[in-house]
């Protein structure tokens, strides 16, 4: 590989013919050019960040870096990757990479396609990286990468430092004087900060370390075969595919428990599978490590399986396939596992009932839900499998009930219903139940409980990407922070920071954590 010539230690790009945007490398030149400048004695600074709104506070943290070596690497983390909440970054990495370069301190920038710096460090091996103060206290970082990149730095002699010039936060600034968010966004956010916004909704989180939940629903293989449309049958009136590849995923209430455990400290699942030992390996593997699977064997039934059909070019489904048994179990089956849910339902904080209508949870299981937990969550899906027959209305008490919007209709009969009418006088006059949550998509959602009146949070997705899921991981993050105590207001807006995280995630390639919770929080009340 031929490497460009760089501008020499404290030669400024116009001291040079070149432009300032040939101070941008790969990773992989950096590591280059960084084993040229170590032969020439030169000590290597390293500063990363996501740098979207640069300001003052930026260009004294650089200049401070730079005091601590010969050559100032500065390098960003690529957009895919920014989880400073939904519409962040503001501006694209390469405008960000390319405003950084233009500074006369900065010698080289980099994008790091990757959620951390670590495997960056690793590569460039600096002889000090340099953070900002606010990362001075490893204990309050909810990633934990702080700690790892300091791991990294000093494994090869290098040393972590901390500047202590002003600081400001990009997003912060962007949030109160740039038009970042929509009116209606604005304008919650600015009543939520009122009422004591972020710490609040933080002590909130850090309750639900302790809790302990228990998941009750359908397990569901969520399977996706990427295909390429090749043109319409000579023969047939139907649309040829080629097909390209194939992932599947563990689904249903197995990825809500999976959403919970990124919040709570123990989660237990219960739920059945079939007698398909792929399957069953594909759940076991799936799991987040404080997920107790307890599981109902079904012989010779195949555990619920949604194959769909998508077009991997824009990522457009073009249909869905069902291999399942919604019928009723066997009695002697149903017993078994409703003596499940007698022995367990008591002994936790939270039930969440993740309840899809394939045939698992009957009118028995209902009446001891109902009866035995001391804080329940209820979400009765619709689907195009029991469409109309799996109301919410079947369970006749809740603590919460998140349902959306065609959900709702058909459990209070209405189809030209105001929302807001619906969830503050039908629902309630249908279920036994003192906090209703009806789902509204790009609407947001609409709250109302017994103590308080009907308000509407907004959505804060910015880009979709698979919806699948989406309603699900709202169910898995509100249904906790209103166990401890939440307002509605509160359980609104963290259930739809959640979903918008979901939604930018394919399937159920990751789930939602407290991290991201955390990080997409704060960027948004900042």
């Amino acid at each position: 590989m031929v490497v460009e010539r760089f501008p020499s230690v404290g030669e400024s790009s116009s001291e040079t013919s070149l432009d300032h945007r040939e101070k941008l490398k790969s990773s992989d030149q950096l590591a280059l050019i960084v084993t040229q400048l170590r032969r020439a004695g030169k000590k290597i600074v390293m500063a990363h960040g996501v740098f979207d709104l640069l300001h003052m506070g930026h260009v004294r943290h650089l200049n401070e870096a730079k005091a601590h070596g010969d050559v100032l690497i500065t390098t960003i983390t690529a957009d895919a990757f920014v989880n400073k909440g939904p519409g962040k970054p503001v501006f694209s990495e390469h405008l960000r990479a390319e405003m950084l370069s233009a500074l006369t301190v900065v010698d080289f920038v980099a994008i790091n396609r990757a959620p951390d710096a670590e495997a960056l460090l690793e590569a460039i091996r600096p002889d000090t990286y340099v953070k900002g103060a606010d990362y001075r206290d490893e204990d309050a970082d909810v990633t934990g990468k702080i700690s790892r990149e300091r791991e990294a730095v000093e494994t090869h002699g290098g040393n972590l430092v901390f500047t202590d010039d002003i600081t400001f936060s990009s997003t912060e600034l962007l949030n109160r004087h740039f038009e970042v968010f929509d009116p209606q966004v604005r304008d919650f956010l600015g009543r939520l900060r009122a009422d004591g916004g972020l710490q609040e909704i933080l002590n909130l989180l850090e309750a639900l370390r302790s809790l302990k939940v228990l998941v009750v629903g359908d397990a569901i293989i969520d399977e996706y075969r990427y295909v390429t449309p090749m043109g319409k049958s000579p023969k047939e009136n139907m649309i040829a595919t080629r097909f390209e590849e194939m992932e599947a995923f563990a689904g249903g209430a197995i990825a809500t428990a999976n959403h919970v455990a990124g919040l709570c400290g123990s989660v237990d699942l219960l739920t059945s599978l079939g007698d398909d030992k792929a399957d069953q390996k594909l759940v076991e593997e799936s799991l987040n490590e404080n997920v107790t699977l307890h599981q109902l064997q079904r012989r010779q039934t195949p555990t619920t399986r949604k194959i769909r059909f998508i077009d991997k070019s824009y990522f457009r489904k073009l249909f869905e396939v069902y291999h399942f048994d919604d019928a009723p179990m066997p009695r002697p089956l149903q017993y078994e596992f409703d003596d499940m849910v007698r022995e367990r339902a008591n002994d936790y904080d939270l039930v969440i009932v993740n309840d899809f209508g394939h045939g698992l949870i009957a009118p028995s299981t209902i009446e001891l839900l109902c009866r035995r937990s001391k804080f329940l969550a209820v979400n009765a899906q619709s689907n195009s499998a029991n469409f109309g027959f799996n109301l919410v209305t079947r369970y006749p008490r809740a603590d919460l009930v998140c349902i959306d919007t065609p959900e709702a209709r058909l459990a209070v009969g209405s189809k030209f219903m105001d929302p807001s009418e619906m969830v503050g006088r039908a629902l309630p006059a249908a279920i036994n139940c003192d906090r209703i949550i009806l789902t509204l998509g790009r609407g947001g959602c609409s709250t109302w409980a017994k103590t308080e009146d009907v308000q509407t949070v907004p959505a804060f997705a910015k880009t979709v990407v698979d919806l699948v899921g989406a309603g699900d991981a709202f169910l898995a993050a509100s249904a906790p922070i209103a166990a401890v105590g939440g307002t509605m207001q509160q359980i609104g807006f963290v259930g739809n920071v959640a979903g918008a995280l979901k939604v930018g995630i394919v399937g159920h390639r990751s789930s939602i954590d407290r991290a991201a919770i955390v990080k997409s929080i704060s960027g948004l009340l900042k």
